[in-house]
């Protein structure tokens, strides 16, 4: 059994398949059968990058670095998260109305439970090795930014996950070159553009009852956990009566789906309580979620994005005063899914800014969330400069350490100039106004 496990992790989780970043239409049936890990949204590992990057155009270096990142694979964050799931199968188990498999599955939430005991929402393993191997390859893609005694400015937010993928990321550039100049810092100063949540205006705007109404009807079509109680429990009238189906269901889909950021993901797994279906059909609802509560949906007017106009802002008025130096290094920042998939879609990264009024049609669409912030999920925007005399500095993004295209004329390829960014994104962040809200 313990063989079989292993062998299904290592072909579920670890394969990695093309991201179609930029281009349109996502085949996220096809890509979740071969990883189902990807169904997992924002608790997918992270996958690494999938492509090479262009060259820089003739007569171009790079120069600056400016990055926001989410912390890497983590514990989940709520005791219900354990706790849930554990308590309705421990108490049918105390009345013998579980099957054997469902038996197994309380042995297998048991262990996931205990292992992350007083250690809920913390960075795992896995995650502090994220951000050491996306720090190592920053500065092997990127060497002249990090050549010599260059300026490191690094902020966190004041959660320790996002502390600890700060750090684990800034040794690793510290061992490639030690003489880096590195200030960090984790301070609520600046959760005002870091991880801005009291946003209660904007927030509000998130649903209207047409759109839950259109939500319920989606939740409705895509519901699929009959199977699995049948599966779990042997008394179907002791589950009609005393079991929440819709609840476990989804507490042990969350439980299955995060399970890959553990390093009980080399010995168990709980995604064999569902079929290629019942996985589909959970991932659905979590991805038309997000894009409901942080996307460019425009049925609740597509304003949630806005929520990032302060660390945009910031992105903008940073880059301006490091663009004048010669050597300005990087500057990092760490935190959230939360930041990272609305600035995303603020800054429309290849297919982030799309506007679908059918929940069905976001992977047609291009929308599909595990390409935007599984753990560890990362925006580089990656600044060029001529090697010789005068020239327009010239820049490109990476999501996931994959090049997307912008909203605006290239140069050449991915690269665009500073110039035609700044202004673009200046005049959208003019275009938001609180007071109409």
């Amino acid at each position: 059994m313990k063989k079989y496990i292993v062998a299904l992790l290592g072909i579920g989780c670890w394969v990695l398949g093309a991201q179609a970043q930029g281009s349109d239409a996502v085949d996220a049936r096809a890509q979740i059968k071969e990883n189902v890990c990807r169904s997992a949204s924002n608790y997918y590992a992270y996958p690494g990058p999938t492509k090479k990057l262009t060259p820089a155009p003739k007569g171009y270096e790079p120069y600056y670095i400016s990055h926001y990142g989410r912390h890497g694979s983590r514990y989940l964050i709520s005791r219900d998260d354990y706790d849930k799931a554990w308590k309705v199968l421990l108490r049918a188990d105390s009345v013998d109305k579980l099957t054997a498999f469902g038996k197994d599955v309380l042995r297998r939430v048991t262990m996931l439970r205990n292992e992350a005991d007083r250690r809920r929402g913390e960075l795992t393993l896995l995650g502090a090795e994220q951000h050491r191997g996306i720090a190592h390859r920053m500065y092997e893609r990127f060497p002249q930014v990090f050549k010599g005694k260059t300026n490191i400015d690094a902020k966190s937010t004041i959660v320790i996950r996002c502390i600890l993928s700060m750090e684990n990321a800034l040794q690793e550039l510290k061992c490639l070159n030690p003489q880096l100049s590195i200030r960090h810092d984790a301070s609520e100063h600046d959760m005002w553009y870091m991880n801005n949540e009291r946003q209660p205006k904007l927030f509000r705007k998130r649903w209207n009852d047409d759109l839950r109404a259109q939500m319920e009807q989606y939740r409705q079509k895509h519901r699929n956990y009959g199977r699995l109680m049948g599966r779990l429990f042997n008394d179907t009238a002791y589950v009609n009566h005393e079991v929440d189906a819709e609840n476990l269901n989804y507490h042990l889909f969350k439980l299955a789906s995060n399970l890959q950021s553990s390093e009980l993901r080399h010995s168990i797994t709980l995604y064999d309580l569902f079929n290629e279906q019942e996985v589909y059909d959970n991932w659905m609802i979590e991805n038309a979620n997000w894009y409901v509560t942080h996307g460019p949906c425009p049925m609740n007017g597509g304003l949630q994005p806005f929520s990032q106009r302060f660390l945009l802002g910031t992105i903008l008025r940073e880059a301006d005063s490091c663009l004048v130096m010669k050597h300005p290094g990087a500057t990092l920042r760490f935190g959230h899914e939360t930041v990272v998939m609305p600035l995303s879609c603020l800054l429309e990264l290849g297919n982030c800014g799309k506007k679908v009024t059918d929940f069905e049609r976001l992977p047609q669409e291009g929308w599909v969330n595990y390409q935007i912030f599984p753990m560890g999920s990362n925006i580089q925007l990656i600044f060029y400069k001529p090697k010789k005399g005068n020239g327009d500095i010239l820049m490109k993004a990476l999501l996931n350490e994959n090049e997307v295209t912008l909203p605006l004329t290239p140069v050449t390829g991915p690269y665009y100039r500073w110039t035609d960014f700044r202004d673009y994104y200046t005049k959208k962040l003019a275009t938001f106004k609180e007071e109409d809200l």
